[in-house]
């Protein structure tokens, strides 16, 4: 238990210092519309991950763009917590989404800006990204 622990606050030290670079090179985006990831419907499944490191590594890796609430930044991401893309999502769906990010060259982002692969956080886990989206299912109004 204790080795988990230490790993997980090594990680969550290793997301803020690549979060603070990614902010440097680009800013969170997307729509609520589809994906061009693929993937189809399926939301309202419950995720696998743990919500509460889920919401520390969103804090460390999605806040800047989505806001502390996952209710969006001006010109930045999308508001989360009503979005019917997530909501149209299955978790997998999700994951392999964050996993890729969004160009701008997308035509589903109404942005403008891009939403870099994992938040612009190279080292997070599919573990660490399952948890943000069991997260981000509790926070959907």
């Amino acid at each position: 238990m204790r080795r988990r622990e230490a790993a997980r606050v090594g990680r969550l030290g290793l997301a803020a210092v690549f979060m603070s670079a990614g902010l440097l090179f680009a800013a969170c985006g997307g729509d609520d519309g589809e994906t061009s990831s693929g993937g189809g419907g399926g939301g309202g499944e419950s995720a696998a991950g743990d919500a509460t490191a889920g919401q520390e590594t969103f804090s460390a890796s999605c806040a800047s763009c989505h806001g502390q609430d996952a209710k969006g930044m001006p010109n930045l991401g999308k508001d989360l917590t009503t979005s019917e893309f997530v909501a149209g999502q299955s978790d997998a769906d999700l994951v392999a989404f964050i996993k890729v990010g969004r160009d701008t060259s997308d035509p589903a982002n109404t942005t403008g800006v891009a939403m870099p692969p994992k938040g612009g956080n190279p080292a997070l886990t599919d573990e660490q990204l399952g948890d943000v989206v069991a997260y981000i299912r509790t926070i959907q109004e």
